[in-house]
Parts: structure tokens; sequence; C-alpha cells
């Protein structure tokens, strides 16, 4: 158990470094505005998503989201952390339980990292942005991220195709004969090569494998090793994201705050007006909302 989790801290620590480096790297200043997540379940089932803030594992949240349901996040100016979905879940009355995937701890509200293989949306707030969707930990569900109204680059990242129907038979995770995961190499094998660390602990030396670049065909804007930060990581500027479970990159999504609809659009340009969106759309953050735990709020 103690090898499972200082592996898994490993994979946590590699991927959120990543981010803070690039921040630094390009002189970021924290920001003094708070900003806000959606986050929505578009999968045909009941997800439990998970919410950790860098550097303070043993407090997180968590909490249920059916089917087609939506929740709010309020983060605070500068925040990093990261979000996920817990699968096949069963919690009792005081809030204490099991998960088939993505569990961190055995209450409702996290108390340690996720233990692969799941699959991650991580973050670094600040005056710029800096957002990934990562399979370095495996792959659960498909998540993607939307930027809302932003400045600069605002691609619309995540991994929208699902890995389950085409995992390797060693990274495979089943239940009752049906794959509920994929791990990744370096949880299924935990090598340095794979894991990218001792002599493979740089980008020059640790490279894509066949693993990960089996990730990339399926997820190609999405993190599919430790070291995959070209394309994957995007900076950015905006007030609201919306992070979406079982959607696709191509789907629009909207957000209604202050009476108004402001949809994410095609990448460096300004959001779209009400009219003229056509098609179908995803619409989300309906003005008729209850508090959940002070930052949290679910329609």
């Amino acid at each position: 158990m103690a090898q499972i989790l200082g592996r898994h801290l490993h994979l946590f620590m590699l991927s959120s470094v990543l981010i803070l480096q690039i921040a630094m790297a390009a002189g970021q200043n924290t920001s003094t505005e708070a900003k806000s997540f959606t986050l929505v379940n578009n999968c045909n089932e009941t997800i439990w998503p998970g919410i950790l803030t860098r550097g303070n594992n043993s407090n997180g949240y968590g909490f249920a989201l059916q089917q087609g349901q939506t929740a709010f996040y309020n983060a605070t100016a500068g925040w990093s952390g990261r979000m996920w979905a817990r699968t096949g879940c069963s919690f009792d009355k005081n809030g204490t339980g099991t998960c088939q995937t993505g569990s961190c701890g055995t209450s409702i509200n996290c108390t340690v990292p996720s233990n692969p293989p799941n699959t991650i949306a991580e973050f670094t707030l600040g005056d710029v942005d800096f957002y990934d969707v990562s399979l370095v930990d495996g792959f659960n569900l498909p998540i993607v991220i939307s930027p809302i109204d932003g400045k600069g680059n605002c691609s619309i990242a995540g991994c929208d195709g699902d890995l389950r129907q085409n995992c390797s038979s060693g990274l495979a995770v089943k239940s009752d004969e049906k794959v509920i995961a994929c791990r990744s190499a370096c949880d299924a094998f935990n090598t340095d090569e794979y894991c990218c660390r001792g002599a493979y602990a740089d980008p020059v030396a640790c490279l894509p494998t066949n693993y990960s670049r089996s990730f990339k065909q399926v997820c190609p804007a999405a993190a599919s090793y430790a070291f995959d930060d070209s394309i994957s990581i995007i900076t950015c500027s905006a007030s609201e994201y919306v992070v979406t479970f079982c959607a696709s990159r191509n789907q629009k999504v909207c957000s209604y705050h202050d009476n108004k609809l402001v949809c994410n659009t095609s990448k460096g340009s300004k959001a779209s007006p009400l009219g003229g969106l056509g098609g179908w759309i995803l619409v989300l953050a309906l003005p008729l909302t209850y508090n959940l735990k002070m930052k949290f709020y679910i329609s």
C-alpha cells in the first residue's frame, strides 16, 4: 500500500510541477481575482467529482453529480490544483465509502490524491492561467476544459475519446469483465523509463513510448506522459472555466451569469452573442441554484 501511494504521489508531483515551472518561466504574477468553475456531468451515470488544492491534499472536496447535473466551484485568487471524477462509488449516510476508480480516501470529501487510474484536469491560476488534461495517472472518463470569454490562446483542452474501448490488456482495469479504466504505463509497470525518473528525469531522456503514443492517438489534446507538455498545457486569461465529463471538444458550452449568456468560441476569439449560435448548445449555470458547502453550487 505504501509503495502504491508513493508512486501515486510521484505522478501527482511530476504533473503539478510541470505547470508551475512553466508559469514561473513565463513571469506570471499571482492574480488578485477569484475565478469560477462549472462542472458538468454529461456521462450516462452518476459521478463523484473530487477537487484538491496543491499542497493541501488532506482537505479536499467531493460530492455526487448525477447525470445531466451541474455544479459550481469558486477558486480563490492564485489557486492551483486538480479536478477529476470518481466512478462506481458507494457512500453511506456519513459520507464513508469506496469507489471503483479515482478514489481519494474513504470519505466523500477527498483526503488524499486520487488513486490511479483516472483522468485529471489540472489548473494553475493567475493573471495568466495554465491548464491541461492529464493522462499521466491513466484514464477513467473523458474530460474537456472550456474557457469562457477568455483572452490569449484559450484552446479547448482535454480527452474526448474513450481509452477504455481499446485499452491494452496489460493496462486494463476490469469490473465484472467490463473495462472501467486504463492504467498508464508508469502506474502499471513502475519503471524509470515509463515514470520519467532517475536517468529519465528530464524531457530529453524521457520520450514517448508505444503506450503513451496509443493514449495520444485517442486524446491528442491531453498529456500522455510526464513531459508531454508542448501541446497539452494551454495558457489563457479567463474568468471562468467549464469542466465537462464525457463531452466532446467540438461541443459548444455556454454559461449563464448576471443575466448574460456567454459561450466558448474558437481559439483566440471573443465570446459569441446569443444570436447566431446555431446547432445544439450545452447551456450551463442556470440562475436557480442552491449553496453546497460554501464553495459549491449544484443545479
